[in-house]
């Protein structure tokens, strides 16, 4: 990339993932003032509608943009950190990972009702069997549904009496400007989030260290850690991002603590874990938990 050059940004074409694209952009145009590209990248997860688990979820909108980016059609990619496969790839790196935005999941009813308000054997919306599982266990009589597509798809369903509400991502509607939908946050000991939900991930090419040095000023250091400490827990156990597994790390004044989450399909069998320590031991503290998990009995849980 040349000293002058705007920065051609991959994305998928979903306006959630347009919008995240558009942020990272904006930002680096602050910090370096270089004009920016989106390039929409079409995903095997935009064209197949069967459900996450099936298409296999891990990946699923994540492969054809880093090709885009291995390939030189992109200088730069942007993700959902949740949405990254576990398993490295060499050929790309983490550039960096702006200030993450609230990892809470959220209820968006009809009636502007909370979960406990909701009549019974309620239908909600949700793609995710994490989001599913924690459902069942804080009301063991509503039935999730399973639903795909976008955050106004999902909200539409709600407004036309297909589901009586939808679980989605706090950070979504925050970045989508719909945060009006939301009728319940969850607390974390409610439903703990996905691995690094509401935080975005900036790909470069690994051997592209010029593009490296130009995106590392929106490169958010706490953000870097509790993301990586959460993934460390995912990959640990071996599982994808449609597990019912949750993590959710902060740090103050240094100190990380993560809680990690795994929890039985049904709702009923749950493993909770909490640890700490250094920020700077942030993967390390993942894959202890992950451990500490599978000693308890995790794997178990997890089996379909």
């Amino acid at each position: 990339m040349s000293a002058l050059a705007s920065i051609r940004i991959g994305t998928r074409g979903s306006a959630l993932a347009v919008a995240q694209a558009r942020l990272v952009g904006e930002a680096l145009a602050a910090a370096t003032g270089r004009g920016f590209e989106l390039v929409r990248i079409r995903t095997t997860g935009d064209v197949d509608r069967a459900p996450l688990a099936r298409i296999g979820g891990t990946g699923v909108f994540v492969t054809a943009v880093r090709e885009a980016l291995v390939d030189g059609r992109v200088d730069i990619a942007v993700h959902s950190f949740k949405d990254l496969p576990t398993a490295e790839d060499a050929r790309v790196a983490l550039a960096a990972v702006p200030t993450r935005q609230d990892p809470a999941d959220v209820l968006c009813a009809a009636g502007h009702l909370a979960l406990p308000e909701l009549p019974p054997t309620a239908r909600i919306g949700t793609g995710s069997p994490r989001r599913a599982a924690q459902l069942r266990r804080l009301r063991p009589d509503v039935e999730p549904v399973a639903i795909r597509g976008n955050a106004d798809t999902r909200l539409a369903a709600v407004a036309d009496g297909k589901v009586d509400a939808v679980v989605l991502a706090r950070a979504g509607l925050a970045r989508l400007g719909r945060l009006d939908a939301i009728t319940q946050v969850f607390d974390p000991a409610q439903m703990l989030p996905a691995p690094a939900q509401g935080a975005l991930a900036v790909e470069c090419r690994a051997d592209d260290a010029a593009t490296a040095v130009i995106v590392a000023p929106i490169d958010d250091a706490a953000s870097r850690q509790a993301a990586l400490a959460e993934r460390a827990v995912l990959a640990g156990l071996q599982a994808g991002c449609s597990a019912p597994v949750g993590a959710l790390a902060t740090i103050t004044d240094g100190t990380l603590t993560l809680r990690a989450r795994v929890i039985s399909d049904d709702g009923r069998n749950l493993l909770d874990h909490e640890s700490h320590g250094a920020a700077t031991d942030a993967e390390q503290i993942g894959r202890a938990a992950a451990e500490a998990l599978f000693a308890a009995g995790a794997a178990e849980l997890m089996r379909p």
